[in-house]
């Protein structure tokens, strides 16, 4: 075979080819220019046409060079992206592998993720809960996804991470075997288990900082700050949030039952700032105090309300994991936490005047 032929170019989805370099590039205007994909000799993924050396030096009348490959292509990627590792040359972030799941139990759930040959699956460490023989796991400092910016950038992904309280190592499940493999991770209190299709929330979910339980290869796992003065003070666990970024999916865990709200533009809700689960980037994070003296004093809500407005879609929960270990230590021998007025500036008191005897 000619180094020139086994070339294959996409048009809605689908591979057309094999066809020799020349033909290729009379039949890329039909199917968009140097934008169209493209995959043949010396590739590896479905890449643009205006990036393959190749390519563009055909189209300039000289000559292209590269090893032959046979004419048979990958599958062209949905939606007509890049391959799964994407291409060398074109400097975008990757896509996140594809992997199945399905969520068991009610009150207290598990996520079974079943992977492909060389798929993987990242998770925060000690969120596994069984796993195939089949499985490699592996440890790695800091975020997967940006393992190629040495050591340096190892360094600065994992102190973000250890501002929102997590380790600073993310662990890694591979299939490695020639079937496909199962890991599953268990939730780590009373909640539920929130799938989150990346690709279909714009790339991008803000969520609070211990609701990240796993998510498909290629996911980035980053810090958000929230930039207001008051948000810092008063925001509590909202002050500094996770950032999931990517096309894959995401497993969000949440206390108790969650409710999803998709807040109209200018649309405001106000909420217990540790109710707050996840949130879209549009949405916009505010912190208002609550009205009144006697609100303030014996309200059991705080003095401080978490203020989002739309557009964008909010999950809440009604058991923030706080609240609920404030309860188990409120009723435990000689226990410390809050009672009925967890919020107000008397709780304390009371709970003093309750144990005096």
């Amino acid at each position: 075979m000619a180094d020139n032929d086994g070339w294959h170019v996409a048009d809605k989805g689908q591979s057309i080819g094999p066809m020799n370099l020349d033909e290729l590039v009379r039949r890329l205007p039909q199917h968009g220019g140097g934008s169209a994909l493209v995959y043949g000799p010396g590739l590896t993924a479905w890449t643009p046409a205006g990036q393959v050396d190749a390519v563009r030096s055909r189209m300039a009348a000289a000559n292209a060079g590269g090893a032959a490959r046979p004419p048979g292509a990958p599958p062209v990627p949905p939606g007509g992206r890049s391959g799964a590792y994407g291409s060398a040359s074109s400097g975008s972030r990757p896509r996140a592998h594809e992997i199945d799941y399905q969520i068991f139990g009610s009150e207290m759930q598990y996520v079974e993720i079943t992977l492909d040959p060389n798929e993987s699956v990242i998770a925060e460490a000690g969120g596994m809960m069984y796993m195939t023989a089949g499985i490699q796991m592996q440890t790695v400092f800091g975020d997967p996804s940006q393992q190629n910016q040495g050591f340096l950038g190892k360094v600065m992904t994992a102190g973000k991470r250890a501002l929102t309280g997590e380790s600073l190592f993310i662990t890694t499940f591979t299939a490695s075997g020639s079937g496909r493999e199962v890991v599953a991770f268990a939730a780590p209190y009373p909640g539920k288990i929130i799938p989150m299709h990346l690709d279909k929330l714009g790339g991008e979910l803000i969520c609070q900082k211990d609701a990240f339980l796993c998510a498909a290869m290629g996911t980035q796992v980053s810090v958000a700050f929230q930039k207001k003065i008051g948000v810092a003070l008063f925001g509590g666990e909202g002050f500094i949030m996770q950032r999931l970024t990517g096309d894959g999916i995401a497993m969000v865990h949440a206390g108790g039952t969650i409710i999803e709200r998709d807040l109209k533009p200018g649309e405001t809700l106000r909420l217990d700032t540790g109710c707050l689960v996840a949130m879209q980037p549009g949405v916009h994070y505010d912190i208002q105090m609550v009205g009144g003296i006697k609100n303030a004093l014996f309200g059991g809500e705080g003095l401080f309300l978490a203020t989002l407005s739309g557009p964008g879609k909010v999950w809440m929960q009604s058991l923030p994991f706080s609240r609920l270990a404030g309860r188990v230590l409120a009723n435990a021998p000689g226990g410390a936490g809050r009672g009925r007025d967890e919020g107000s500036l008397l709780g304390n008191l009371g709970g003093l005047l309750g144990n005096s005897d």
